[in-house]
């Protein structure tokens, strides 16, 4: 029992450092934002004197967040819907029905995940000239996809073979299709997993920032983490203006988070008791 408490003891103390290790940084980026560029330069470390919110709106008008925001939202969005929705579809297929080559095309799709995505940036710019597709959110929303049907088939796949038959079977014999099996019983019990892929999914397309260079020249076009790298290139001396842009780039993804913990949690907790 000693064993078992010291053990529990040191894992606690081991994931509280590595909590405080991740909050603390961005408790002091939310703190810096607060704080004039004179206090931040004499006081880095410290709490502000005086709370002033004017550094979120200088930094909104100056850096242009409105449209990078918009289209960061658009290409994420956009992206997450065509990945889940192709992903779950394919996912149903594979794990519901049996055919002969179901493992050999469930295995392509898992090949996937071990191709290093940047190592396939130049081929992707070449296609995309091809296709006149550079300088429009197509040329970021299809690569996304592409990218993370992998993911997003795994977790699914896993997660769907442990319904029971019975279930079909049911829907079967009242006359219900396959597509209406999917959409109104497979896809809601799916729920929890689909919100884990989600929420991969809006992390990884919301900060990526090497394919949006590349394949986005328009300042009209470019996403959020292209126009805080331009921001802080050429602000260089408003350090709480960066703090305060770069906060607003992070809760979008701190609010999506909140919002799908509940079904991430019970995703997590169903595959461990299924496992």
């Amino acid at each position: 029992m000693q064993t078992v408490t010291w053990k529990k003891t040191i894992l606690h103390i081991f994931l509280t450092v590595l909590c405080l290790a991740n909050i603390l940084p961005i408790l002091w980026m939310l703190v810096s934002s607060f704080k004039s560029e004179e206090e931040f330069s004499v006081n880095p470390m410290g709490w502000p004197k005086l709370w002033d919110a004017s550094n979120y709106t200088k930094a909104w008008k100056v850096a242009h967040l409105g449209t990078y925001f918009w289209n960061s939202l658009f290409v994420t969005v956009g992206a997450i819907l065509l990945t889940v929705f192709l992903g779950a579809l394919a996912s149903y297929f594979i794990s519901r029905f049996e055919f002969r080559l179901s493992k050999w095309v469930y295995g392509l799709f898992i090949i996937g995940m071990t191709i290093p995505i940047h190592a396939t940036l130049v081929p992707i710019f070449i296609l995309m000239k091809k296709l006149s597709l550079l300088n429009t959110h197509l040329s970021l929303v299809l690569p996304y996809t592409a990218f993370h049907l992998s993911i997003t088939i795994f977790i699914l796949v896993g997660f769907m073979k442990s319904f029971p038959k019975d279930i079909e079977e049911s829907a079967i014999i009242d006359g219900g299709g396959v597509y209406r099996i999917f959409w109104s019983i497979i896809l809601p019990m799916t729920r929890p997993a689909l919100a884990t892929v989600v929420i991969i999914n809006f992390i990884y397309n919301w900060n990526e920032f090497l394919f949006a260079l590349v394949l986005i020249s328009k300042t009209g076009l470019k996403t959020l983490p292209l126009g805080l790298a331009n921001f802080a290139g050429t602000e260089t001396k408003f350090q709480t203006m960066q703090m305060a842009a770069l906060t607003m780039a992070l809760l979008p993804v701190l609010a999506f988070y909140l919002l799908l913990e509940k079904q991430l949690v019970q995703g997590m907790t169903a595959g461990a008791v299924k496992g």
